[in-house]
């Protein structure tokens, strides 16, 4: 078969840009209500998207009351939707640094227990800052020590995961036996960060590790990716951007020791589209007219780590000198590269920089038809860009069900998406082996 994209569901609110929640097209249903992203999955298994990924941060932020927060905690509500589905892949974000690794393992290999092997985990380092203060500390962990602690927690949670072997639950009612106790094995893990004796208490799991996703594109995140990760989701505005993340990632997957096709970059895409480009257009100046300068500054100063930007005239042209060197910052390092960048390239002025992120916080968006939809993502994907993309719909469900109803098909009819599911687990899926146990082979 030929190589064929693969598509995921970012589920953000009401939508991906600032101004979604404020839009007629939007719903009204709240945020916490279940149904809500039950009916986002529903939609997105319609269109045979590969999976969907819940995001999480573990602090309220600072959005100026202009904006929602994300209102559910992603790892409880993807067992929600893992009853209400069942072929899309289901992806949710935790946290290194302030969760411990024998309680996310187990809560992942009981996830992937309960969707039959569709879990995927979002690995993050949590940069945002005001977290450190829920979890009884007094600072952030410095950007590298962050890192640090990152890759000694992957040991540890896929060392658990391989504690089990496949045939270690006997459950054998006639001769009273229901475990093989030799083939359930100890980590013994005693590192810098984590002394975890181990063996996990869940049986191994359908994929037995969830596929792991990863989004960090800074140098650190990157050296992460290609030891660790097997899809990323990126940040990448415009092609040749992107192509060069696409080479230079691929290019480290190799010298790991990994085959390139073992991780699939996934940048992100928020589309918005309508039957003409003048109509595409509107829409998106509506949702433009409905953002909160307030809340355009406080997210360009949390990607930053805290700078002030608001001494900053509003429409004067702003240079890279306006802004702090990417290097030092300890909060979203791909992230403020990526506005530095833009700005570096673009020389917008502050008003429309805040109005060029409030359509998707930097990554890669246009608006047209559906057919130049099709176009810009067979581009990327057949010119060493794309493996596939996150999709990140400016409004939801409404943007979402025009992709499903009106993209897809251009897709299908080019032979670069499926017509119909076939594997069933999330790694089967993403052309992804399962591992085998590091115990018991």
């Amino acid at each position: 078969m030929n190589r064929q994209l693969h598509l995921n569901l970012f589920v953000f609110g009401r939508g991906h840009h600032e101004g979604a929640w404020r839009h007629p097209l939007a719903p009204s249903t709240s945020l916490t209500d279940v149904e809500h992203y039950q009916a986002l999955a529903a939609m997105a298994e319609k269109g045979l998207l590969d999976s969907l990924f819940l995001a999480d941060v573990l602090a309220v932020g600072d959005t100026q009351g202009h904006s929602p927060i994300t209102p559910l905690e992603p790892i409880t509500l993807l067992a929600a939707l893992s009853a209400t589905t069942r072929h899309i892949g289901l992806i949710g974000t935790a946290s290194t640094t302030y969760m411990e690794p024998f309680n996310l393992a187990r809560q992942f290999a009981a996830l992937d227990h309960l969707s039959r092997g569709r879990i995927g985990w979002n690995i993050v380092t949590s940069w945002v800052n005001g977290v450190e203060a829920n979890f009884g500390h007094d600072h952030q962990p410095p950007h590298a020590e962050r890192y640090a602690r990152a890759f000694e927690f992957m040991e540890v949670v896929k060392g658990l995961w391989d504690t089990w072997a496949d045939d270690a639950v006997l459950d054998d009612r006639s001769a009273g036996q229901y475990l093989q106790p030799e083939r359930i094995a100890a980590l013994n893990h005693r590192g810098a960060h984590f002394q975890v004796r181990g063996p996990l208490n869940i049986p191994a799991s359908p994929q037995r590790h969830p596929v792991l996703f990863q989004a960090g594109s800074s140098a650190d995140g990157q050296r992460f990716a290609a030891q660790y990760a097997e899809a990323v989701f990126t940040a990448q505005p415009d092609l040749p951007t992107a192509q060069a993340f696409y080479r230079s990632l691929k290019q480290q997957v190799h010298e790991v020791g990994r085959q390139p096709h073992e991780l699939l970059v996934l940048p992100g895409l928020s589309a918005v589209v309508a039957e003409s480009d003048q109509q595409a257009g509107q829409l998106l100046e509506e949702l433009n007219a409905l953002t909160a300068l307030e809340t355009g500054l406080a997210r360009l100063s949390a990607r930053f780590g805290g700078h002030d930007f608001s001494r900053l005239p509003l429409d004067l042209p702003l240079s890279v000198d306006d802004l702090p060197n990417p290097d030092g910052v300890q909060a979203a390092q791909s992230r403020a590269r990526v506005v530095v960048e833009l700005v570096r390239s673009q020389r917008p002025t502050l008003r429309q920089l805040l109005t060029r992120l409030a359509g998707a916080r930097g990554h890669y968006t246009l608006a047209g038809t559906p057919e130049q939809i099709a176009d810009a993502m067979q581009t990327w994907f057949q010119n060493g860009a794309a493996d596939g993309f996150n999709l990140m719909p400016p409004i939801m469900p409404a943007m979402l069900a025009t992709f499903i109803d009106e993209v897809i098909p251009l897709l299908q009819q080019r032979g670069l998406f499926r017509t119909a599911y076939q594997q069933h687990t999330l790694r089967q899926r993403y052309g992804l082996a399962r591992p085998a146990s590091r115990f018991f082979g």
